[in-house]
C-alpha cells in the first residue's frame, strides 16, 4: 500500500507546482494503477476538478465503465463530500487515506461512505497515517498565509 500511496504523494506534487492544493489519487485494479489525478481547480476553473474526480474519471474512461469494481483509491488526503459521494457511487471498494482533514469534525465522509442509500453499496475508509501528505498541505497553507 505504501508505495501506491507514495505515488498518490507523487501526484500531489504536481498539483502544489501548478499552484493548486496539493492532493494527488490513485484508482489500484488487481495491484496496478489504472489512473491517476492531482487537483486543477484553478488551472480549469472548475469546481469539480479535485484529485478523486480526475482520477475516478480517468478510471471510467480506461474501463469503458462507470462501475469501478474490484478497485481502490488512495488519496493524500481525506475526501471531501463530493468526492466521497462519487468514491461510493462509482463503487469503489476502499478508499486509503494519509491524512486527516481537521474540519470533518463529525465523521460526515463515514456517513457518507456508509449510507446505504448510495446504490446498496458502501465504500470502506482506511486512514492510513502518513507524514509527507500531512507535510506538503501544511507548507502549502503556510505559504499562503
Amino acid at each position: 500500500m505504501t508505495n501506491f500511496m507514495d505515488y498518490a504523494l507523487k501526484c500531489a506534487k504536481k498539483a502544489q507546482a501548478l499552484g493548486e492544493v496539493p492532493i494527488g489519487a490513485v484508482v489500484v485494479k488487481d495491484d496496478k494503477i489504472i489512473s491517476t489525478g492531482y487537483n486543477v481547480r484553478e488551472k480549469s476553473q472548475d469546481a469539480t476538478m479535485h484529485a478523486e474526480i480526475v482520477a475516478i474519471k480517468r478510471a471510467c474512461k480506461k474501463l469503458k465503465s462507470w462501475r469501478l469494481d474490484n478497485c481502490d483509491i488512495y488519496v493524500t488526503l481525506k475526501p471531501c463530500p463530493m468526492c466521497a459521494g462519487a468514491i461510493v457511487n462509482a463503487r469503489i471498494n476502499t478508499c486509503y487515506y494519509g491524512a486527516k482533514n481537521l474540519n470533518d469534525k463529525e465523521d460526515t465522509i463515514e456517513k457518507i461512505f456508509s449510507n446505504p442509500m448510495l446504490l446498496n453499496h458502501s465504500t470502506k475508509l482506511v486512514y492510513h497515517h502518513n507524514q509527507q501528505c500531512q507535510q506538503i498541505l501544511s507548507q502549502f497553507f503556510k505559504s499562503k498565509r
